[in-house]
C-alpha cells in the first residue's frame, strides 16, 4: 500500500485539504480521530494523566476536558512533553495497527492525516510526504475567528509547533493554503492525478 503523510499546523487548514482528498474518493486516516478514540480503548491512558496532570482535566462523566488541557500544554511546553510521553507511543501504536489492516484489506493508497506527523518521525514511514501551508498571519487570524482565541492564546499555539517553514524541508509536495479555496482544490486535484497510478 502506498502511504501518503498529509501535515500542517494549526490553521493551516489541513483539514479542509483533508476533505477535499477524501471528496475525491481516497482513503484517509486521521489521526486525531485515533487520539480521541485511544482513550476508550486503553482506558489506562486517561488515569495516567490524571496522575501526571490532576482530575480536574477531566469532568463528572470521567471524560477528558480536552480543550482546557490543550490550552495548559500550549502554555506551558514541557508539560506538552509529559503528555506526549504517555499518549504518542500508543497512537503511533494504533495508527501503524490500522494501516496494515487496511493494507491486508486490499487498499493501494492510503493518506494519513496527522498534525504532528514530522515531529513524532512518521513521516520516515510514508512513501510520500505533503505539507498544507499558510503564512503566519493567516494562520493566527483563522485561530481567532475558528477557536476564539486572543492574540496571546494563538501565539502561544502556533509557538509550541513546529513552523510550517521547517515542515516545508520535509515535503514531497506543499500545498499553499493562504489563497482561495479554488486555488487550493486545484493543488489538490493535481496530486490526485500523481497518485492515481497507486489506487
Amino acid at each position: 500500500m502506498f502511504k501518503v503523510g498529509l501535515t500542517g499546523g494549526i490553521g493551516s487548514g489541513k483539514s479542509t485539504v483533508s476533505t477535499m482528498f477524501r471528496n475525491k474518493g481516497l482513503r484517509v486516516l486521521d489521526a486525531d480521530v485515533i487520539a480521541r478514540e485511544v482513550l476508550q480503548l486503553y482506558p489506562k491512558l486517561k488515569e495516567s494523566i490524571k496522575r501526571e496532570f490532576g482530575q480536574h482535566f477531566f469532568d463528572d462523566v470521567g471524560a477528558l476536558k480536552r480543550k482546557e488541557l490543550g490550552d495548559y500544554i500550549f502554555k506551558y511546553p514541557k508539560e506538552r512533553v509529559k503528555l506526549d510521553a504517555i499518549m504518542i507511543p500508543v497512537i503511533k501504536e494504533e495508527i501503524f495497527k490500522r494501516l496494515k489492516e487496511l493494507e491486508d484489506s486490499g487498499v493501494g493508497l492510503c493518506i494519513l492525516d496527522a498534525p504532528t506527523l514530522i515531529e513524532h518521525r512518521i513521516h520516515e514511514d510514508m512513501d510520500m510526504n505533503i505539507v498544507v501551508w499558510a503564512d503566519r498571519n493567516t494562520q493566527i487570524d483563522r485561530i481567532k475567528k475558528r477557536d476564539g482565541l486572543n492574540n496571546e492564546r494563538a501565539d502561544n499555539r502556533l509557538n509550541a509547533q513546529m513552523s510550517l517553514e521547517e515542515k516545508r524541508a520535509f515535503a514531497n509536495f506543499i500545498i499553499d493554503n493562504s489563497g482561495s479555496i479554488e486555488n487550493t482544490r486545484q493543488q489538490v486535484q493535481e496530486i490526485v492525478e500523481v497518485l492515481s497510478i497507486y489506487r
